[in-house]
């Protein structure tokens, strides 16, 4: 599906719009964000991608990310696609936000994100009903146990997953 997204600088001011599938195929810096929910035993839901993206598709990611239309509200947009992708919602609260690039996908496609980390908590017995359309699988998985399947198997996860998972910015957040 295309839209049309957020141009930033390396600030993440907005400066203007772009094609979501141009700005990945041109490696053009964009404005991201990235949701990870934990619940009440510090596990974090995880999801597997749809085989139907247009990248990543069946690799392994956090629970929900996304990008926010152009003129969207980062805050708005986070909660749309969180129900759009996994059925719930939930507080969140942006922890950190940082630039990545990497030409490391399928279709020569590549990633240059202002990506903002957000952080949500919810109970385990919360109802998840994932958009098949956007997701095939997930599961909610400790950390310890998280950076032992990362580490022994890296290609079944995304690369600003396996990015932000490595980050210590992300470790002071849990």
């Amino acid at each position: 599906m295309d839209a049309n997204i957020n141009l930033v600088d390396g600030s993440g001011k907005r400066i203007g719009s772009i094609d979501k599938l141009e700005a990945h195929a041109g490696g053009i810096l964009h404005e991201a964000f990235s949701i990870f929910v934990f619940n009440e035993n510090n596990e974090l839901l995880i999801q597997k991608r749809s085989l139907q993206k247009y990248h990543s598709g069946g690799l392994w990611t956090n629970t929900c990310c996304s990008h926010p239309l152009v003129g969207e509200d980062i805050r708005f947009a986070i909660h749309r696609r969180l129900m759009e992708e996994m059925g719930f919602d939930c507080e969140l609260e942006s922890v950190y936000s940082f630039v990545y690039k990497t030409g490391l996908l399928e279709n020569n496609l590549i990633e240059n994100e202002f990506d903002t980390i957000f952080v949500g908590h919810i109970k385990k017995e919360t109802k998840v009903i994932p958009n098949k359309d956007e997701v095939c699988d997930y599961r909610w998985i400790s950390m310890e146990d998280l950076i032992k399947e990362i580490k022994t198997n890296p290609e079944l996860f995304t690369v600003w997953f396996k990015i932000i998972i490595d980050s210590p910015d992300f470790l002071k957040v849990m």
